[in-house]
Formats: structure tokens, sequence, C-alpha cells
């Protein structure tokens, strides 16, 4: 659960660091990229162990009521999950050896399609 989460809250940062301060991207990105601990986030940034926590927990909070309001993560992986349905929709057509035209447009609509 506890991998699950610091996983979830770094998707969360990807999507939504622009948006978070600079000490709230620094704390958050020596957490839960760098795996620092409290203590080690605490000196290197010259505060208490107990203001780093303090700051984990609120820029989480704060990560996830972004996501409640604006949903980037949830609208992006129903868009991924569309276009691979739709690329697996492509492999089942039938390949036409005797009109080139549609094979290429259906080869460049998938490859259009896994560029998204």
């Amino acid at each position: 659960m506890i991998i699950e989460k610091k996983v979830e809250v770094s998707v969360l940062y990807d999507y939504y660091q622009g948006l978070l301060t600079k000490t709230q991207q620094n704390i958050i990105e020596l957490y839960f990229n760098y795996d620092l601990s409290l203590s080690e986030i605490a000196e290197e940034m010259g505060i208490s162990r107990q203001a780093v926590y303090d700051h984990i927990k609120r820029t989480e909070k704060l990560l996830f009521e972004y996501e409640a309001k604006l949903q980037m993560v949830k609208n992006d992986q129903t868009r991924r999950e569309k276009i691979q349905n739709l690329i697996e929709e492509i492999e089942k057509l039938p390949h036409y050896d005797t009109n080139s035209g549609i094979q290429w447009t259906v080869k460049r609509i998938r490859e259009d399609l896994e560029q998204l």
C-alpha cells in the first residue's frame, strides 16, 4: 500500500508540479523520487524533520485535490485506453492486398494513434 501511494503521488506530481511552489517541488522530489528520509531532507534544506513531514502531507493533499478538480491523470488514462482500443481494432482489420491505398491509410492511422 505504501509503495502504491508513493507511485500515485509521483504520478500526480508529474502532472501538477508546475502548480506547486519551488519548496514543495523540492521536498516532493527528494522524498518520492530520490527516496530520501525525512531527516536527510531536513538536513539538506536546513529545516526541521517535522517541517518536512508537514510539507509532504500538505503537498500530497494538494496534489490529490488538484486531481479531483482537474482530472488530468484520469483523462489521460482514459485517452490512452481509447487509443489502445482503436489500435487493437485496427489490428483486426483484414489486410487488403488489392488496394494499397487502404493499407496505407490504415497504417498511417495506426502510426498516428501510437504517437498520441
